[in-house]
């Protein structure tokens, strides 16, 4: 049994597979710090959960109740934000490897210290168990030099200021999802509170529209997307740093253009307002894609994911007839599972340890 770990900020969330990538438990730890709340299979209650260290502590127990106990566990797995340029497949997590992951904080400085929680944590309560990690970012690493570089000053990219790419899991699990013979061009988007599209040609991602940061690309519920760089100095000036970062990432979007950053609520209103964010946001995707269809060349099949992409048909619809110019082509609607790809990494790196 492989334990899929994802450690967020206040929360973390487990998954259990078997060697068959079967789902045998799914198990989370809520509001971690105070008023903290377990969940495991359908059962729910308040927990005493100070830090990830207890949170974890529960959600072990729970599972041990329900006849998963330590010694039923082959490995950890965890989604890791950022692996910077030099992380860029799953990896056995060795103190060299944590050590890597650490020195991308300042990158992902939202993620990467609570996915190092977590790692940490479990270290603690299980020693012995072996863990693994894959990293959102790695799905990228075939980008071209030409699509990951910024026009700026060499002493500025040898800082590490480059284009890197989220959502790499996802894309990776829908590119899995469409094997054997997935479309040779395809246009995926993972539309959710974050959003992103990339271009994969044959498996592989050339292209894809999150930069530096996981700001950067489409409009998001509360992300701007791409705004002009000085646009944000210019916020800087007005509001300082740290609140200019705040206004991008958590008050903008469709939260700016709508008041509201849950698509259901904004397809369901009938207002001006309403009607302006949906437009802006299907405009948008529709026109970066324009740029992600450049990268390969062409156009074979169409993919959405993430729960705007699969749960709201009016958006897929309206980006497809933006998107009509380029011809009619299959759209796939692929349900989204970065935990099954997270086993399915470790899972590998296992068998090919054994070998």
């Amino acid at each position: 049994m492989i334990l899929v770990v994802n450690a967020g900020s206040s929360s973390i969330k487990v998954e259990v597979f078997d060697r068959a990538l079967t789902s045998v438990i799914t198990g989370a730890v809520s509001e971690i710090g105070g008023g903290a709340r377990l969940k495991l299979g359908e059962a729910h209650h308040q927990v005493a959960a100070p830090d990830h260290g207890a949170a974890l502590t529960h959600l072990l127990d729970g599972l041990a109740d329900r006849d998963m106990p330590l010694s039923r566990l082959e490995a950890a797995a965890h989604r890791i934000v950022h692996g910077g340029a030099d992380l860029t497949e799953p990896a056995r997590l060795t103190p060299d490897t944590l050590a890597k992951i650490a020195a991308c904080n300042t990158l992902a400085p939202l993620h990467n210290p609570h996915n190092l929680s977590g790692i940490e944590a479990l270290g603690r309560l299980a020693p012995d168990l072996p863990q693994y990690g894959s990293f959102d970012t790695a799905f990228h690493a075939t980008n071209p030099d030409i699509a990951v570089t910024y026009a700026i000053p060499q002493a500025e990219r040898d800082k590490g200021i480059r284009r890197y790419g989220f959502h790499g899991l996802s894309y990776a699990g829908l590119v899995e999802a469409l094997r054997p013979d997935p479309p040779r061009r395809l246009l995926a988007l993972h539309l959710g509170n974050g959003a992103s599209l990339c271009a994969i040609l044959e498996g592989r991602s050339i292209a894809t529209s999150m930069g530096y940061s996981p700001l950067d690309g489409l409009v998001m519920g509360s992300r701007a997307g791409s705004i002009d760089g000085m646009a944000v100095l210019r916020m800087a000036a007005d509001h300082g740093m740290d609140r200019a970062a705040h206004l991008l990432n958590h008050d903008s979007g469709l939260r700016a253009l709508g008041g509201t950053s849950d698509m259901a609520q904004l397809l369901a209103a009938d207002t001006d307002q309403a009607r302006f964010a949906v437009d802006h946001f299907c405009y948008w995707a529709a026109r970066q894609a324009g740029s992600a269809i450049v990268a390969m060349g062409g156009l074979d099949a169409i993919a959405f994911t993430g729960g705007i992409g699969e749960n709201a048909p009016t958006i897929r619809d309206r980006i497809v007839a933006h998107l009509s110019c380029f011809g009619p082509v299959p759209v796939h609607v692929v349900p989204a599972d970065e935990e099954r790809q997270i086993a399915r990494d470790a899972l590998m790196l296992i068998q090919q340890e054994a070998a």
